[in-house]
């Protein structure tokens, strides 16, 4: 029997903070030591790109897509990736789009605080010249809609969100709370993604700007001062719970549960984020001696910056758009290539360029030897 949303019920009258407090301390100080590494990281937009391209893979994922994180840098790389099916280029793009949004997103919060018009502006975005375009992009559905088995009637729906005509309202709501002065930041923020999916106010790429929003609001409420934060790995890996505990607030009111769910995804991210980032940062200082030696050359650094923000690239854009003389670029590349920091993805074949990795950098990423 379907579950119908919870007209009236937000933001909850009660939470029992008995059982929140234990937990919001150690989320707290996970994400405060998260937030000093990132701090430390010179140029985290860069040196952390394939963490935000990740988080792209991941959180499209969760809503059935299955492009890799090597696909989605390839693919980007070549500009046409050969072999791959439609429905995987399909896939690419929809993760692509993640990244442009989120930085759109980005961008307006430098000028506008968080907001529907944020929210419906990274919509647009998201949903610009993939599978959900047909699904009105920017704007708020004005239809019923459901969530449960492909094909299924509402009677047959899992959940059922709130109805067109008060979705409106509803998110006036949700905005206003955005800017309330909560008691604790972190269980506002869980509300607010509960909220957010449970009103499910456009037709297609709800899932996606929900977890958006985890970085936005963080970033906007000075939790991290960059917004660089990453969930997605936890949600992916605990779908089913993550549904089940969203369930539960419309079925149950059960917010406590939900909240001290998304606490602890918050943990076990920021700790896992943390650790990525400093891996990252410590690869970043070692490569920074060990390029300048093999190389000899005092675009050294310049390099390396380029290859961190492009871990997947053709041979051919370094030596053009990497800022470093012709010559010097295509003597730098063997140097790399031979020391094992780089790999040759794909060979070069006639006018084809090379296609580079550089796996130390991905295999951090990705939490496994993968490259």
């Amino acid at each position: 029997m379907a579950v119908f949303y919870h007209l009236g019920k937000f933001p909850p009258r009660e939470l029992d903070w008995s059982q929140l407090i234990p937990l919001l301390g150690s989320s707290s100080a996970a994400i405060a030591r998260y937030d000093g590494t990132l701090a430390a990281i010179p140029n985290a937009a860069v040196l952390l790109s394939p963490l935000t391209t990740q988080e792209a893979v991941l959180s499209s994922r969760i809503e059935g897509t299955q492009a890799t994180m090597g696909e989605v840098l390839e693919f980007e790389a070549e500009g046409n990736t050969q072999g791959l099916s439609e429905e995987r280029r399909a896939d690419i793009h929809e993760v692509l789009n993640y990244r442009k949004a989120m930085s759109f997103a980005e961008r307006m919060l430098t000028d506008i605080p968080l907001s529907q018009r944020v929210i419906r502006g990274a919509h647009k975005v998201l949903l610009s010249g993939v599978r959900g375009e047909g699904k009105a992009p920017g704007e708020y559905r004005r239809i019923p809609n459901w969530i449960g088995p492909a094909g299924c009637t509402i009677e047959q729906a899992r959940f059922v969100p709130i109805s067109a005509d008060k979705l409106p309202d509803a998110m006036s709501s949700w905005e206003s709370y955005i800017h309330e002065d909560a008691p604790d930041r972190l269980v506002q923020l869980a509300l607010l993604h509960a909220e957010f999916e449970s009103l499910h106010p456009f037709l297609d790429g709800n899932g996606r700007l929900g977890r958006m929003l985890v970085s936005l609001f963080m970033w906007q409420t000075r939790l991290i001062q960059r917004p660089m934060f990453y969930v997605s790995a936890f949600l992916e890996a605990n779908r089913d719970e993550y549904y089940d505990r969203l369930l539960t607030v419309s079925r149950d009111s059960n917010w406590t549960g939900w909240c001290k769910f998304f606490l602890g995804a918050l943990k076990t991210q920021a700790e896992e984020n943390q650790l990525k980032a400093r891996a990252i940062l410590d690869l970043y200082e070692r490569m920074k001696l060990q390029v300048a030696d093999l190389t000899r050359s005092q675009y050294a650094i310049h390099a390396l910056d380029w290859i961190f923000e492009r871990p997947v690239f053709k041979s051919s854009d370094f030596v053009t758009s990497a800022g470093i003389p012709h010559p010097t670029a295509k003597r730098i590349l063997p140097d790399l290539r031979e020391a094992g920091i780089l790999r040759v993805l794909m060979g070069a074949s006639g006018r084809r360029a090379a296609i580079f990795c550089f796996p130390m950098l991905l295999n951090i990423a990705e939490g496994r030897d993968a490259f």
